[in-house]
């Protein structure tokens, strides 16, 4: 008993301040210093990281390796270099459209990381203008050539294969992924594009109906003025169709279903930018000079491919055409689809539909104005008559929705 008192007294009373300071602070001294040389190496270490990170390393491996659809772009320089080396114009063609696909869908990644710093108004504003760049791009080199009927026939294809092929598949697969539930979206919103796309048919409609029953008063002359006309009354009740979505009412596109699981998660993950806002203006410039050169490329190989491949000039511009700008646009409908965002997919194929017949088939008739060539909405009656009956079906469709 007395062993350990003795210990503790000891203990205690070997207090001997100076000499028991002046160790530990021997000991402890080049230990502190160990650990703050360490500390500042890796601060400096990540430091250079995160230098690394924000700089043009990390926004080219974002914009141009990150994406899996990537992979198809060395198919864009082997397309050129196939040009001037062989005479394959199927060839040329077919690795023309693998080479857009993947500019397409960069360049509408690009637009939407420019909205996080411009805003939601001039935000709505780069996807209604770049959203359909590519359809546009192909669209005046096409004009250029003076190859008017793969213009309409390609502008016609896209908007039925937005409304038909696009929103089918993503009703059929997001019905598959949530078949134990109703998946509902705005109902407003959806009347408005389909009042829009109505709107659209009926200025297309004229001009063929003026044709074909052969009432017009100078003939040729009065298609064209009546084609004209039509497309800047268009461009007009599309600029107060964007004044009405982004000023007037914004809040008439928010979504009807907010209370999920995944929305925050998926909420946070939009609000942050990837890249800066110079970045994406430079990559903006760069996607829209690559996807004009190559469009220039895929132009001249239409015809080619035609011959060589037995293929018709009619099935390339309303079948091929069409998916190689909305081949991205198809992908993120049916994946939102399927995590129940029915108003993201609605506003993808009906809204990329409304600005096609409402923005990029007029905007090209003015600019064929410009260019002299005879552009005008004359789309066969054929042509005329499906895309009216598509419309029909998919605006009684949607107002039958509850």
């Amino acid at each position: 008993m007395m062993m350990p008192m003795e210990e503790k007294v000891d203990l205690e009373s070997d207090e001997e301040i100076p000499f028991s300071a002046s160790a530990t602070r021997k000991k402890v001294q080049p230990f502190d210093s160990e650990i703050n040389i360490a500390s500042h190496v890796d601060m400096s270490k990540s430091w250079i990281l995160k230098r690394i990170q924000m700089g043009p390393l990390r926004s080219i491996y974002i914009v141009l390796i990150k994406a899996k659809i990537n992979m198809l772009l060395p198919f864009g320089p082997l397309a050129i270099l196939l040009h001037y080396l062989t005479g394959k114009h199927g060839l040329v063609f077919l690795l023309s459209m693998l080479g857009i696909t993947p500019l397409a869908e960069r360049l509408g990644y690009v637009t939407e990381q420019l909205a996080f710093y411009t805003g939601p108004t001039v935000g709505g504003l780069l996807n209604a203008t770049f959203g359909n760049a590519t359809e546009m791009i192909i669209s005046i080199y096409a004009l250029k050539s003076g190859m008017i009927r793969v213009v309409q026939q390609s502008l016609l294809g896209s908007i039925l294969s937005n409304m038909l092929l696009v929103l089918g598949c993503a009703f059929f697969s997001g019905g598959i992924a949530n078949h134990q539930k109703v998946q509902v979206f705005n109902k407003a919103a959806a009347l408005v594009n389909s009042g829009l796309l109505l709107m659209a048919v009926m200025g297309i409609m004229f001009p063929a109906v003026l044709h074909f029953t052969h009432t017009e008063v100078h003939f040729g002359k009065s298609e064209m003025a009546l084609s004209r006309f039509s497309s800047c009354i268009m461009l007009i009740a599309y600029g107060s169709y964007l004044f009405f979505q982004l000023k007037s009412q914004p809040n008439l596109y928010s979504p009807v279903d907010e209370g999920g699981v995944n929305d925050p998660e998926d909420s946070d993950d939009e609000e942050v930018p990837e890249i800066t806002q110079w970045e994406t203006i430079g990559w903006l410039a760069v996607l829209t000079l690559w996807i004009s050169i190559l469009s220039g490329y895929l132009v001249d190989a239409i015809q080619g491919a035609s011959d060589s491949l037995n293929m018709p000039v009619a099935f390339i511009s309303v079948i091929l055409l069409p998916i190689v700008g909305n081949a991205a646009e198809h992908a993120s409908a049916i994946m939102f689809a399927m995590k129940d965002k029915l108003d993201i997919t609605i506003g993808v194929a009906i809204g990329s539909s409304t600005q096609i017949s409402m923005f990029v088939i007029p905007f090209c008739v003015v600019v064929g104005w410009c260019m002299g060539q005879p552009m005008d909405l004359n789309f066969q009656l054929f042509e005329t008559a499906t895309l009216f009956i598509s419309v029909l079906v998919v605006a009684f469709m949607l107002q039958v929705h509850d």
